[in-house]
């Protein structure tokens, strides 16, 4: 739990702002965003305004313009949230209390230059290995469903069910609230918003809607049925163009983005047909995780997301690699790291998006140095 003091920091530093549109940097051309993903998991970067400056002074000594700090993980919003209180007597994540992380990131950082594009990264998933958390605890009528009848459950994440009009109105409601209260310049969903495990889509209340939609039919009992799944993918694509209009709404210049996995394995695993997002005009900035271990692996994850390969318009939003950084005991070597960024060039990208900060730190500050040596000057 964080001190009284962070909290009278904050408002002798941010001030009462939250809410008010401030100094907000010059529009960065989008293709050339070099960004970083910023996580509050294995990370106290986001935890005080000490660590928080240094930061970003570091990222911008080092040639970023781009941060995607997350607020929505485990059920918990990262920053005090009147919808949360609301709902589930649970204002802000622990870890946060007394301190608002996001009001005095995105004032420091627009002073430094940078766009912040706070990042949703729990979606429509209600918590990881804990049961469905607090969220379905209180709200067990909220639960996505297996075939079986189970709690879906895959990789240990439990999910909402993203067919029911009260999970959106509750995932869009935290959503606006941020873009209404705080100076971002943006919002990004990822691999778990808009998203469900295609293993899902039984619960009583998908059935029932689907059953009304089809003259009484049952769902398929083989959810990889085609029809089946384009049914609930065109729900989340539903879903994405009215939070991107919605969004658009309190503010034209908002930037809405997507970070999804690969085509087509995020729509056969997860509904994401994300390509239709670019196509219905409901994305500004696509960042695709390509997430490997090895260059050849890369390459050809990268092949998948090339708009001649997904048949694009010849306008659509810029598209930039998600590059897999840090993850547990794992970080990325230079050797990989400059072959990535050179392919990157090569088949024309300009930019990327790295998953986590606490990769460029490791091994005093390794990549980030070689980043700015080599490529980010």
């Amino acid at each position: 739990m964080k001190t009284l003091a962070y909290s009278l920091i904050t408002l002798l530093i941010f001030g009462f702002s939250a809410g008010c549109k401030g100094h907000t940097p010059a529009a960065p051309d989008l293709s050339r965003i070099r960004g970083v993903w910023m996580t509050n998991v294995d990370s106290e970067v986001l935890e005080s305004p000490e660590a928080i400056r240094e930061a970003v002074d570091f990222l911008k000594e080092h040639g970023f313009n781009t941060l995607f700090p997350v607020v929505w993980n485990q059920g918990y919003t990262l920053y005090p949230s009147p919808i949360m209180e609301r709902e589930f007597g649970i204002r802000v994540h622990p870890d946060f209390d007394g301190f608002d992380f996001l009001a005095y990131l995105t004032d420091y950082a627009h002073e430094q230059g940078f766009w912040v594009i706070p990042w949703f990264e729990f979606g429509f998933s209600s918590s990881y290995h804990a049961n469905g958390g607090h969220i379905l605890q209180a709200k067990p009528h909220w639960a996505a469903k297996d075939r079986e009848g189970h709690l879906l459950t895959k990789n240990n994440f439990e999910w909402m069910n993203p067919y029911h009009p009260d999970v959106q109105a509750f995932i869009k409601s935290l959503i606006l609230e941020v873009v209404e209260t705080y100076d971002v310049d943006g919002i990004q969903g990822d691999d778990r918003l808009p998203a469900n495990p295609i293993e899902g889509g039984y619960s009583e209340y998908t059935v029932t809607r689907y059953k009304k939609e089809h003259s009484g039919q049952e769902p398929p009992a083989d959810y990889r049925d085609p029809a089946w799944q384009r049914w609930r993918g065109d729900i989340l694509n539903a879903f994405a163009e009215d939070l991107y209009r919605s969004v658009k709404k309190v503010d034209p210049d908002l930037i809405v983005s997507w970070a999804p996995n690969i085509y087509p394995w995020a729509y056969d695993e997860y509904l994401q047909d994300w390509p239709a997002w670019i196509k219905g005009g409901y994305c500004d900035l696509m960042i695709p995780q390509i997430y490997r271990y090895d260059l050849k692996a890369y390459q050809q994850a990268l092949a998948t997301i090339h708009p001649d390969t997904l048949g694009l318009p010849e306008h659509h939003c810029p598209i930039l690699p998600g590059v897999l950084l840090n993850l547990g005991t794992y970080t990325m070597d230079n050797t990989f790291l400059e072959d990535v960024i050179r392919h990157n060039r090569a088949m024309g990208y300009k930019g990327e998006v790295f998953f986590f900060y606490e990769g460029l730190r490791k091994d005093n500050n390794r990549t980030a140095r070689l980043l700015k040596n080599e490529f980010y000057r």
